[in-house]
């Protein structure tokens, strides 16, 4: 994962241990979208039967992992998400941009491919394509989460959109959900990715992650896209959620007491919808 600092996540923040050798920090409507097959020949050996190519091995999945992509168009955008100065149909195209690039990330090594050939301009080529029929299950927690997948179709090709509502508390800082489009069972072994821009205290990603495993996800095929989060939220994720991967742009240090992350991008939905 040489593209990709990778921390396996302990309580408290204690001591994280990186992948990659170093350590450090960094202060409802259902759609699916798929691709044509037509002139691709699916190519399997005899003994094959439908395994998935192999893959070289990757982290431990005992643990959370937090991504936290060292990509210098993701600061870029970071940079212009932050500024306060930012007006909304900027900061809405903003958050769409870093959306894209996470998800890219996330996607690495995760995505079920079949091996085929296709007839190109000279021949015949050996080519490794995304299975369609395996379409990823796609959870944004509205209203901010859909501004991240504005531009995902760029990135998956094969998509289902379940959407998840939730409003916070302002005074007990509670999130109390009012819209569940999940299926009534994901088919097993199911990847789904989650996404909600900011991670503060916990509460609502914690209550998206459990609708999703009450409807049969498995933990370890859950992903989750955010631009910041903080040691509070990923403290609760890592103990209740071994096996959980978070794709950030960020890890930011605090909240404030009114459940804001500092520096934080302030109230992402206000901001990307231009309301208060």
């Amino acid at each position: 994962m040489s593209a990709v600092t990778a921390c396996a996540f302990a309580p408290k923040l204690a001591s994280p241990r990186f992948s990659n050798g170093s350590s450090g920090s960094r202060g409802g409507r259902r759609g699916a979208s798929t691709v044509s097959l037509r002139s691709v020949v699916r190519v399997r050996a005899a003994d094959e039967s439908n395994a998935e190519p192999e893959r070289a091995p990757g982290p431990s999945t005992n643990q959370m992992l937090v991504f936290v992509p060292p990509h210098p168009l993701i600061n870029h955008w970071l940079a212009i998400a932050r500024n306060v100065q930012t007006p909304p149909p900027i900061f809405r195209s903003t958050l769409g941009e870093l959306g894209r690039l996470l998800i890219y990330e996330a996607a690495r090594d995760w995505l079920p491919t079949f091996s085929a050939e296709v007839q190109g301009p000279v021949g015949l080529a050996k080519v490794e394509m995304v299975d369609p029929s395996q379409p990823i299950a796609v959870v944004p927690v509205l209203r901010a989460g859909l501004v991240l997948l504005e531009e995902a179709n760029t990135v998956l090709p094969a998509t289902n959109t379940y959407h998840l509502g939730f409003v916070r508390d302002e005074e007990t800082l509670e999130a109390k959900m009012y819209l569940n489009k999940l299926p009534e069972k994901f088919a097993e072994g199911q990847r789904v990715l989650i996404s909600d821009p900011m991670l503060a205290t916990g509460g609502t990603i914690v209550q998206a992650i459990d609708e999703c495993v009450a409807r049969g996800a498995d933990v370890k095929n859950i992903r989750i896209v955010c631009v910041v989060t903080c040691p509070p939220a990923l403290t609760i994720l890592s103990d209740k959620y071994p096996g959980l991967r978070v794709y950030a742009a960020m890890i930011d240090e605090e909240l404030n007491d009114q459940g804001y992350i500092v520096p934080g991008l302030g109230d992402a939905g206000d901001r990307a919808f231009g309301t208060e």
